[in-house]
């Protein structure tokens, strides 16, 4: 329990002390139930462009995403052309990776296309909650998961792309469809 104790004596999940910004999300967002198809989408998004880096330097440059990408409306996005990703590539305030870019629109593009919300998409992939255990440490929170796995297969199939299973747990676990807070953390329930 003593390992979990940030400096200002609350007990967290061990990252969500390592930083002020990873204070804040741990504390008010992470594992907190999200719903709303821009919300959502924001999520993805960001998720995906944080693949291969750390999830820090995506909080940070996260309003210069908001920005870039017209309030992760996937209305809008879907209609970014050649000349938007250009102009993206050279946005210092998000980060610069051409396929993630791309990929944010083809993903705008996807959700126009669903036959469904994507709210209702996405948290049919949600594991229920009874009898899951809830890790003792981090060690214990898995990367990836069966459910995670159909999510990006089938988000695959729907022409989605850069949202591989790993990705797609740790949306999971940012949106609320897991509960991944250690025992001892505050925010378990």
């Amino acid at each position: 329990m003593t390992a979990l104790l940030g400096a200002d004596g609350v007990a967290r999940c061990t990252w969500g002390n390592s930083a002020p910004d990873y204070v804040e999300y741990h504390d008010k967002e992470w594992g907190v139930p999200l719903h709303g198809q821009d919300a959502l989408y924001e999520r993805l998004c960001l998720e995906s462009f944080q693949s291969g880096l750390s999830w820090i330097v995506i909080l940070r440059k996260r309003e210069g995403f908001r920005r870039a990408f017209d309030g992760f409306r996937p209305e809008k996005v879907a209609r970014f052309t050649d000349d938007d990703v250009e102009r993206l590539l050279q946005d210092a305030s998000i980060v610069r990776n051409r396929a993630k870019i791309r990929a944010a629109i083809t993903n705008a593009r996807a959700i126009a296309e669903l036959e469904m919300p994507l709210d209702k998409l996405l948290w049919s992939f949600a594991p229920a909650a009874e009898g899951r255990v809830r890790p003792a440490t981090m060690a214990d929170v898995p990367a990836v998961t069966d459910e995670s796995k159909a999510m990006a297969k089938d988000l695959k199939k729907r022409g989605f792309s850069f949202l591989g299973p790993t990705t797609c747990y740790a949306l999971m676990q940012a949106t609320g469809m897991v509960d991944d807070h250690v025992q001892g953390c505050f925010r378990a329930s």
